[in-house]
Parts: C-alpha cells; structure tokens; sequence
C-alpha cells in the first residue's frame, strides 16, 4: 500500500529484456540503501519488488503484462522515475489510497505554468471519465494529486512548485505517456452497482 507522496526520484542505468518481460536497474541514491530485497517499491506509481542490490542501484524484474500495462515501457538510460517505499504500519497517511496497481496510460495533452503553478492536463479514454469527480483524487506516475476539471476525454490537475521540483514531472513534456491509477472507492462503487444492474 502507497500514498502517493513520491519520496524521491531515481535514474534507469539499465532496460534490457528479460524472457517476456524486462530487468530494470535504477540508480537510487539515499533511498536504496533503506531497501532490502523482497521490498516493495513504486516505480511512477507501480508497485514493485527489489529482486538484486548492488550499492545504490536497485534492480526490478517486470512482467510482460507490466511492461505492456504501464509506461514503464517507454523508460530509456537516464530517465527519471517517480520512486515510493511501501506505507510502514504506523507511518502517517498524508496522500490518499494507491495500491500500486496501474489502471491505464495517458498522454500529456497540456503542461505549462499558471501563475506561480503548473496546470497538468491528461488525456483519458471515455469509460475512464466514471471514475474522476472534481476534488477526488488519483494517482499519475504515482504521485497523489487532486483532479481539477474533468471532461469527456480528459481531466486537469493544478501543480504547486514542490511537486514539479521533487517528482519527474519537471522533466515531463506533452506527448509523453504517464500511468494512472484511479480511486480505489471509485472502482468498487462501479462494480456494486454493475451488479445490482444485472
């Protein structure tokens, strides 16, 4: 379990392709060294397990269906990867609900400064939009933000400076994919009433 509140950005060091799927090693200063492996970690908001360390380099093992599900695909040498350690027990809950689990990929339709923050505006495909409100939540390259206007086919979120500054998303531009996860009580309110319709 996650809360959206990315701890610290990594680096891809190495991509290669692993039977169906791909070995991702990370460069992770400061934040490997927590790590053991077997930990979970969300990697732009999807969950993973450390499966070899080497200093501060983390290696993940990702299934096709990862690979294919998540932009995790997309990743080349030296980009940037939003990074969150599994929430400990007793550790304080300041973002919202993220499994970890990805929904869907979206692209960047809008990312310019507004004043002093930024406007993130993502594409979404039509069935997606039953799961957006204005002021609910939901997580993008795992990062915890508050959805701003919602239409047919895409959605806004305001960024404050903080949040540009600590995650990937300062080095984000329109066209690049980014993975969505979204509101957990939104997904199984769906699904009881789906079942109640039939």
């Amino acid at each position: 379990m996650f809360t959206g509140l990315i701890e610290a950005t990594g680096r891809v060091v190495a991509a290669e392709p692993r039977g169906d799927g791909l070995r991702l090693v990370l460069e992770a200063p400061g934040l490997a060294e927590t790590m053991r492996i077997g930990d979970s970690l969300a990697l732009n908001g999807c969950c993973l397990t450390v499966a070899a360390m080497e200093g501060s380099r983390l290696s993940f093992d990702l299934l096709r269906e990862t690979v294919e599900r998540t932009n995790l695909q997309a990743v080349r040498i030296g980009s940037p990867v939003n990074l969150e350690r599994a929430m400990a027990a007793d550790g304080r809950f300041g973002g919202h609900i993220v499994t970890g689990h990805i929904d869907a990929t979206a692209v960047i339709r809008g990312w310019k400064p507004v004043g002093g923050d930024y406007e993130l505006r993502v594409g979404i495909e039509p069935g997606h939009g039953i799961y957006l409100v204005p002021k609910a939540c939901i997580a993008v390259d795992g990062i915890s933000l508050t959805v701003g206007e919602v239409g047919a086919d895409e959605f806004s979120a305001w960024i404050i400076p903080h949040t540009r500054e600590v995650t990937a998303l300062r080095e984000r531009v329109v066209g690049d994919r980014v993975n969505l996860e979204f509101d957990l009580l939104a997904k199984y309110a769906e699904k009881i009433l789906a079942a109640r319709r039939v």
